[in-house]
């Protein structure tokens, strides 16, 4: 676990979280702003674009042929559908459906009838699938995607000879930021890459200055140190496996 900075550690007043707006009050970024008295916003650094039937035909890749597909996220599982439609692609009731996450396995259910498909989900990696896909080898695997899709799904899958193809049917553009330029929060949580890209995309000239920094996941905290900014807050980690109780567990410190 990363140590603390403890000459950086000072209250925390207002929290701004780089994901987009929960749908619902249930989220526990809202419980932690009325614990603990503080100011939450959300706004997305990042947002996604589908790529258009008349671009994805380009790749040549027939829906029809593939016997399965392998998500990885709700934006995966949402393009999938809409290029099918675009397309005009009847999905067949026999396909295949292999998911990260079980939160994503349901999130079909907007799609299809749950209980009347064949649908295999992991943890939270295509590694925990690997059981699973051992007994579908012969199955030809589409793997829809973005353009900065994460590659350790593909180098899995095809380390271990399946057949699968990635389709890009979305893309992760930067989103405009500029009605921000003179709002300061205290804590900025970050959760990819991309989101510290838009930063300076928008910003060229940012300064962390007395800002917190929040980061989830290594490549994320690796973007933000090669940016030369600090990580004050880390997650996951032993103490603190969600970027929620990270960011409460440094609260605790910096608002006694």
């Amino acid at each position: 676990m990363q140590e603390m900075n403890q000459d950086r550690l000072s209250r925390v007043k207002s929290i701004l979280i780089t994901l987009p707006k929960p749908e619902t009050e249930k989220s526990p970024y809202f419980d932690l702003a009325k614990k603990y008295n503080l100011k939450v916003d959300f706004r997305s650094f990042i947002h996604v674009e589908g790529v258009p039937a008349r671009d994805f035909r380009k790749d040549k890749i027939n829906l029809a042929e593939y016997t399965a597909v392998i998500f990885s996220s709700r934006n995966a599982v949402d393009h999938y559908f809409r290029i099918g439609e675009e397309m005009r692609y009847d999905v067949p009731a026999d396909l295949k459906y292999f998911c990260i996450s079980e939160s994503t396995a349901l999130y079909l259910q907007k799609y299809i009838q749950y209980r009347k498909r064949k649908i295999f989900f992991g943890k939270q990696t295509a590694s925990d699938l690997a059981e699973v896909l051992k007994k579908h080898t012969t199955e030809k695997f589409l793997y829809p995607c973005s353009d900065v899709a994460t590659e350790d799904t593909m180098n899995f899958l095809q380390k271990n000879g399946y057949n699968v193809t990635p389709a890009v049917l979305f893309k992760t553009v930067v989103s405009d930021l500029s009605d921000l330029a003179d709002v300061f929060y205290d804590i900025i949580g970050f959760f990819s890459p991309s989101s510290i890209q838009s930063l300076y995309i928008n910003f060229p000239d940012f300064k962390q200055n007395k800002t917190r920094i929040a980061a989830f996941g290594l490549n994320t905290q690796k973007a933000i140190t090669d940016a030369e900014l600090i990580v004050d807050i880390a997650a996951p980690n032993p103490e603190s496996p969600s970027m929620i109780m990270a960011i409460e567990n440094y609260i605790k410190k910096s608002n006694k």
